[in-house]
């Protein structure tokens, strides 16, 4: 009986320890990443976003509009993907796919409002969020955040 314990940790004990390993660090790089954006978007928050449609703001005398952009390419950890992967068997939500979509999007987002900060404007308007997979896992995605970036009178 102890023989085969022990045939069972040397065979699987290093995929255990590695997946230990790479959840371990996969969650802690998430938590730091989760922990940088929140600062981010209060040091942005003077930066009013509006994605409506046909809104127009009181533009400030000789502002004229500028298209600003993010984007971003994030991966989630392989290890969450396996078990994203089991937990999609069973029907289940896949938190670890709407974590990684929920980064990738706030990301774009400080991204376009840090350009949009560095060129001197206060309003972006139009905002439009774009997100596609870039690899066959779906482990990595793109998200793109863009809209007409302006000098506004209007104060939220």
């Amino acid at each position: 009986m102890n023989d085969s314990l022990t045939h069972v940790l040397i065979n699987y004990g290093p995929f255990i320890l590695l997946f230990a390993v790479g959840w371990f660090f996969g969650s802690r790089h998430e938590r730091q990443h989760l922990a940088r954006l929140r600062v981010a978007e209060q040091a942005l928050g003077d930066i009013t976003l509006s994605s409506e449609r046909f809104y127009r703001p009181n533009l400030a005398i000789g502002s004229e509009g500028e298209l600003v952009l993010g984007s971003v390419v994030i991966a989630q950890d392989y290890f969450k993907m396996i078990i994203a992967r089991v937990s999609s068997i069973f029907g289940k939500n896949l938190i670890t796919y709407e974590t990684l979509l929920d980064r990738a999007r706030r990301e774009a987002i400080v991204r376009m409002r840090t350009e949009a900060k560095a060129k001197g404007y206060n309003h972006i308007y139009g905002l439009r969020l774009e997100v596609t997979n870039v690899n066959q896992l779906g482990s990595m995605v793109e998200a793109i955040a863009y809209g007409t970036a302006v000098i506004s009178t209007d104060r939220h």
